[in-house]
This record gives C-alpha cells, sequence and structure tokens, in this order.
C-alpha cells in the first residue's frame, strides 16, 4: 500500500455563535456575525416575509382543525417559519425536495394544495400528492430515512449530468440516527449535489439536545465528513435563505454536499397528543417567542419602508384565503376503498395478494347486500 497520500485543507470546526444578518431587534448587521454573507435584497425578502405569514396561517388553522378532532395528529411547525422557509425559497421548481413530517409550512411554500398536504394527517391516504409533479418526496416520519432518499436521487442526477439538486430537512435528533451518517458520508464521498438542513428545535420529542450531541453544535458534524458545515440562526430568515442559497448554487456548480444547521424553536407541542409542559417550562417558551422570525424581518421591512399598510393587508388577506380553503377541504369527509390497500405493493401482484384481495371485496360484497336487504325489510 502507497504512503504518499494527498493531504485534504485544513478544515475548521464552525462558530459557536449562530451566523446571522438580523438581529432579534430587525437591524442588519455588518462585521463577522454574517460570515461574509449579505444581506438579500428587499424585493427577496419581502417575498420570504410573505411566505412566512401565510405558512403560519395555514399552520394556526391546521392546529386549530386537529383540535376539533377533524385530523388524527399534525406536527406543528410554529416558530420554525424562518428556516423551513428560508431554506425551501432557495431551490427551484426542478429541484427535490425530501421533507420531514413537520414540513407542511415548507410543502405549502412549495405550492402544494391543503388537501393534499393533509390527506395523510387525517388518514385518509399514505401520501396525498403527486411527487414527481411537486418534485418533492411524500413526508417522511422514520427519523433520517429520507436522507438517503435524497442522495440516491442526487447521487443518480449527478451520474446523468442532470444539473439539479435535492434537499432534505432533518430534526436535532434524526443527526443521532445510523441513516444520518451514511447519507452524510456517502454524500460527502461522491460529492453528491445534496444540501441538508437541520432544524436544531432544542428537543427531539422531549429529548433535549444535550442528550443528542456532546459537539459545540451539529454543524461540527460536517468536519468529519469533509463538506461545509454552517450553524445558522434559524429565526433569521434572511440569513437562513442566503446560506441555502449559497449551498444550493456551489452543489448545482459540482462543490458537493453541504450541511446547514439552522437554530429554531418548536413553539407548538411535538404533536397534538404530546404534553411539553413535562420536559420544558413556560419561560423557556416566552423567550422563544420573543425571537419571532416573522416579526424580526417585520420590523426591519418596516424601518426600510418596504412595507406598507397596503402590502400588508394583501398579505393578510391571501393568509386569510388559504385558511377559509383549508377549513373547506377539511370539511369534505373522504370516501375511502378498502380494496386500495392492495394498490401499489408489487408491480406485479403476487398471487396470495390477489387471493386476499379477492376475499376482502367478496366479504364487502356481502356487507353491501346484507345492508340492503336489511333496508328493503
Amino acid at each position: 500500500m502507497s504512503l504518499n497520500v494527498e493531504h485534504a485543507p485544513i478544515r475548521t470546526l464552525p462558530s459557536a455563535k449562530p451566523l446571522r444578518l438580523l438581529d432579534n431587534a430587525g437591524h442588519a448587521l455588518t462585521g463577522a456575525a454574517t460570515g461574509g454573507f449579505t444581506l438579500p435584497d428587499r424585493e427577496t425578502l419581502l417575498d420570504l416575509y410573505r411566505k412566512m405569514v401565510i405558512a403560519r396561517r395555514f399552520d394556526v388553522q391546521v392546529t386549530a382543525l386537529t383540535k376539533q378532532g377533524r385530523l388524527a395528529t399534525y406536527p406543528s411547525a410554529y416558530g420554525q417559519e424562518g428556516c423551513e422557509i428560508g431554506a425551501i425559497s432557495a431551490i427551484g421548481s426542478d429541484d427535490w425536495f425530501f421533507p420531514t413530517y413537520r414540513d407542511c409550512v415548507a410543502l405549502i411554500t412549495r405550492g402544494l394544495e391543503p388537501g393534499e398536504i393533509l390527506q395523510s394527517f387525517r388518514g385518509d391516504w399514505h401520501n396525498g400528492y403527486d411527487q414527481h409533479a411537486y418534485r418533492t418526496a411524500a413526508q417522511a416520519t422514520p427519523l433520517a430515512t429520507q436522507a438517503l432518499h435524497a442522495v440516491g436521487l442526487s447521487h443518480a442526477a449527478r451520474l446523468r449530468h442532470d444539473p439539479i439538486v435535492a434537499m432534505t430537512f432533518l430534526g436535532d435528533g434524526a443527526t443521532s440516527e445510523g441513516d444520518a451518517h451514511e447519507a452524510f458520508n456517502f454524500a460527502a464521498v461522491w460529492q453528491t449535489p445534496t444540501v441538508f438542513v437541520v432544524q436544531n428545535n432544542q428537543y427531539a420529542i422531549s429529548v433535549p439536545l444535550s442528550r443528542q450531541t456532546h459537539a459545540a453544535t451539529l454543524a461540527d458534524k460536517a468536519v468529519g465528513y469533509g463538506m461545509p458545515g454552517y450553524h445558522v440562526d434559524g429565526n433569521d430568515v434572511a440569513a437562513m435563505y442566503a446560506v441555502t442559497h449559497a449551498a444550493v448554487e456551489r452543489a448545482r456548480a459540482g462543490g458537493g454536499p453541504t450541511l446547514i444547521e439552522g437554530v429554531t424553536y418548536r413553539i407548538e407541542s411535538h404533536t397534538n397528543s404530546d404534553d411539553p409542559t413535562r420536559y420544558r417550562q413556560a419561560r423557556e417558551v416566552e423567550h422563544w417567542k420573543r425571537r419571532d422570525p416573522i416579526e424580526r424581518l417585520e420590523k426591519y421591512l418596516v424601518s426600510e419602508g418596504a412595507l406598507s399598510e397596503t402590502v400588508r393587508s394583501e398579505i393578510t388577506d391571501a393568509a386569510e384565503a388559504l385558511a377559509a380553503k383549508t377549513r373547506e377541504v377539511m370539511s369534505v369527509e373522504a370516501e375511502p376503498d378498502p380494496l386500495e390497500l392492495f394498490d401499489h405493493v408489487y408491480s406485479r401482484p403476487r398471487t396470495a395478494l390477489l387471493e386476499q384481495r379477492s376475499a376482502l371485496e367478496a366479504e364487502l360484497a356481502a356487507g353491501a347486500f346484507a345492508q340492503h336487504e336489511a333496508g328493503d325489510r
């Protein structure tokens, strides 16, 4: 074995202080805090603000519907809009997105319809949208499995010389999974055009970040795999967009993958079945509410004269229209067909599966006949 190895360039660990372009009061920052990134133009920032306001209204509406019992479960992203929307807005319509179960506001921003997103949460169907039409994979409940899918697709695209990028979201807890390690390592070794966005919302259900890692930041993990890592204030949508946009363009140009950690917070419970008061205190939640991503950008836009009352009113109207549409579509009862259980299991159905399908079909027919006979009597 040859001992003549080419030495890789020295990589430094990311700063433990998150990269920011806007401070909590909405003031533009300069110098070391920005990590060399520049504030997006006003038009881009206004678009990001609009998307966040509409997405939050959707999230609040869905949470209300869940409390009314009209959905089985729902994982809210309230408070994480800056992280999600800043990142998802950086990819194009031809790029692929691999979401987790908590990324409904990103899907709304991507252009999916409320009914398409919420079918699975109501239990109507496994996945309610055409993944190829939206270039968006099904929302993944198993932790980190979608990261492997993103890497696989982006690797295939690279081999075909297809200039697309695959972006995937993960939670802080997902970085402890073996699938995340495999995805990071494969992406770095093969230099796939993949952007990993870790939404560090402080808790993996009830497990705090301190139980997930002993590293200063989750972005530190990038160094071990040999790819760039960025530790970003996830409640600064401007910073999330700027960093992610740069990572996407780098990946598209053949520069390989990037790991971006967005430090944010889950204001609501993990899902509607969770009781967060058992593992966190109210004052912690109030602290993060004062770091609200929408309010931060709004203060900056108002100070720059870029957000008039007319524009604000137009955005509010659009948000309310989406909320009304969501209520309307969730008021229509689904009519699931039990026989759909057997669809899309095998490309060529096996004999045993066909026999099971026939048995269920006969049972359903017998039940319908008996009900009809009872009605006639």
